[in-house]
């Protein structure tokens, strides 16, 4: 067992000194009519858990995650899914995702890797029966092979193109086999460096082409769950065609996919697309597009992606207030897609990033429920759209009114009262009472 030193995470409340221990996070707590665990099914990122071993572009890894095993071979892959259930187990998470690569190591021959995942996938099946443990999303690792150096989808070899064609072909096998609730793409590479050896049109249509034929696949197969795209904006490439949710959106609604696919947002990537995250989701969940979360947050004073554990509550809490208020979502979840400070580099070190991670989501949800139902953000907001719920107001919004109508009201007024003060101050002032205050 790799993680010996703890038996199980358990609640043990806001007073707890137990480092090993959850302050905030108690599964079975009843919130706003659900069970904790229910507002937030947490999931496990292959790659980042049982893979990353801190490497950066200046120096190797600083962590051990060798299970005990040779890398970068069969018995590593099946260490790595023990050490992955054992962890889950511990610490109460109940979901996992995961990129095809992140399984097994990658052969040079593609049949050789299918024959792999097959395999890893069958041993997956069986922990998944022993512990309960699910499937949240797979995906297909379309970055990381010097093949996709020019994308993907966006690829200009068609050769390539049949490649990552394949690639999700064997990742929506293997989601479905496992019983995956969604499917993700991640345009790690789908963009450009440079206008001046690139056909946008081209690419951006070659890449909606590649994602019809994934959508018509996966229902032909059994797969009923949401197809995702995550929006970054830059980051390998220096600009990604999924930019930021409202890019991503107008991109699926011009293609005719927007049936099928909805937002998986990462608060990272929200930062680097210049929004916040409450902005990424409110886009989302304001076009009925709000799927999933990746749960991690960024360094504001680094201009990439950092993938750190999240610890800002406030950002947490904003975060739960907006998918509270669209009413959960149905297939995704909060995937931490988080990894470990380099200098943070023990088994130990694992566990903390978690119990962090989950306590801030947990606080933030707690927080969240207690502006709700505490009412004052939202009946200001109504006050605030009054003047449309009536008279000239509700004939707009019906789409009753006429240029001509509201021309003449205008005339008739002669003169125009200010809008009102937008109170964004007082607000705030709200929000940071219920914040610091006592968790009821």
């Amino acid at each position: 067992m790799y993680f010996d030193f703890v038996e199980k995470v358990v609640f043990e409340g806001a007073n707890s000194t137990n480092p090993l221990a959850f302050k905030y996070y108690d599964a079975d707590r009843i919130v706003l009519g659900k069970p904790m665990k229910e507002h937030l099914p947490f999931a496990m990122a292959w790659w980042h858990n049982l893979c990353a071993e801190g490497s950066d572009m200046f120096g190797r890894g600083t962590a051990d995650k060798s299970f005990g095993e040779t890398p970068a071979t069969m018995a590593h892959a099946k260490a790595k899914v023990d050490a992955g259930f054992e962890f889950m187990t511990k610490l109460g998470i109940e979901y996992f995702c995961f990129h095809d690569v992140d399984l097994v190591p990658e052969s040079e021959d593609i049949n050789e890797t299918n024959a792999r995942l097959d395999e890893i996938t069958d041993y997956i099946l069986e922990k998944m029966k022993e512990t309960g443990i699910k499937c949240l999303w797979g995906t297909a690792n379309m970055f990381s092979n010097p093949r996709f150096m020019n994308g993907a989808g966006s690829t200009n070899s068609a050769e390539v193109y049949c490649f990552a064609a394949a690639q999700i072909k064997k990742a929506l096998d293997l989601t479905v086999k496992l019983g995956g609730r969604g499917y993700v793409f991640w345009g790690g590479r789908e963009g450009y460096e440079s206008l001046l050896n690139t056909d946008v049109k081209f690419e951006e249509e070659n890449i909606a082409r590649l994602m019809k034929m994934a959508v018509n696949y996966g229902r032909s197969i059994g797969f009923d769950g949401d197809f995702f795209i995550e929006p970054k904006p830059k980051e390998p490439m220096k600009h990604q065609y999924d930019f930021d949710a409202a890019t991503s959106i107008g991109f699926l609604r011009k293609y005719g996919l927007d049936k099928d696919f909805k937002m998986n947002i990462e608060a990272n990537h929200a930062t680097l697309a210049g929004h916040s995250f409450q902005h990424e989701l409110r886009v989302s969940a304001a076009n009925g597009m709000l799927g999933s979360i990746d749960a991690n947050q960024g360094d504001l004073l680094l201009g990439w992606d950092t993938d750190e554990f999240p610890f800002n509550v406030y950002e947490t809490t904003m975060c739960m207030y907006e998918v509270l208020k669209a009413g959960g979502m149905k297939n995704g979840g909060f995937n931490f897609d988080a990894k470990n400070r380099r200098p943070s580099n023990t088994a130990e070190d694992m566990v903390y990033g978690f119990i962090l991670g989950m306590d801030t989501f947990a606080l933030g949800l707690l927080k969240a429920a207690a502006i709700i139902e505490d009412g004052r953000v939202d009946a200001f907001i109504a006050d605030r759209y009054a003047s449309f719920g009536e008279g000239i107001g509700a004939k707009i919004v019906s789409g009753e009114a006429t240029l001509e109508e509201l021309a003449a009201h205008a005339a008739e007024l002669g003169k125009c009262s200010t809008p009102g003060s937008g109170r964004q101050e007082m607000l705030q002032s709200v929000v940071n009472s219920i914040l610091f205050g006592e968790t009821k």
